[in-house]
């Protein structure tokens, strides 16, 4: 089980566009800069952000991506969900793919361990993930200071 490169791009554009100022709106190189990824592929990763209408995309001069409400409140189970689906931890614990299961010794401890990678994804807010992404960046600032 790995989360997928679109999904983890995707969570590091949501994190950059939450810290922006509401209605403030960041390019697709930006984000791409930010996220270190090219701006090809994020560029489809955005369009299922904005589809699950998470964030909003302006073409033009003015242009851009924004963060919308229902982005700033997502947890990041939802996030997830949006761009790829929460991965299984194994394939018997999606639905008809495992006729035994019902005896399976093995396949309680895996519904045990995917229940609760889905609660830690579903508490963990996109607005708790900016907070720390900031104190991250004072940090590193502050660090930087020291040095010189």
């Amino acid at each position: 089980m790995q989360l997928t490169r679109a999904a983890d791009y995707g969570v590091r554009a949501m994190i950059q566009l939450g810290s922006e100022n509401p209605g403030t709106r960041a390019s697709l190189s930006e984000l791409a800069h930010e996220a270190e990824v090219s701006p090809a592929f994020l560029s489809k990763v955005l369009q299922r952000l904005v589809k699950a209408g998470y964030i909003a995309s302006r073409r033009g001069k003015r242009g851009g991506f924004e963060m919308l409400a229902r982005g700033r409140d997502a947890s990041l189970l939802e996030i997830l969900d949006a761009l790829d689906g929460i991965p299984a931890l194994n394939v018997c614990l999606l639905e008809g793919s495992c006729h035994r299961s019902p005896w399976c010794p093995a396949h309680p401890v895996w519904k045990e361990a995917q229940d609760r990678m889905r609660e830690v994804l579903g508490s963990a807010s996109l607005a708790q993930l900016v907070a720390e992404d900031r104190n991250g960046k004072e940090a590193r600032r502050l660090e930087e200071m020291r040095k010189d």
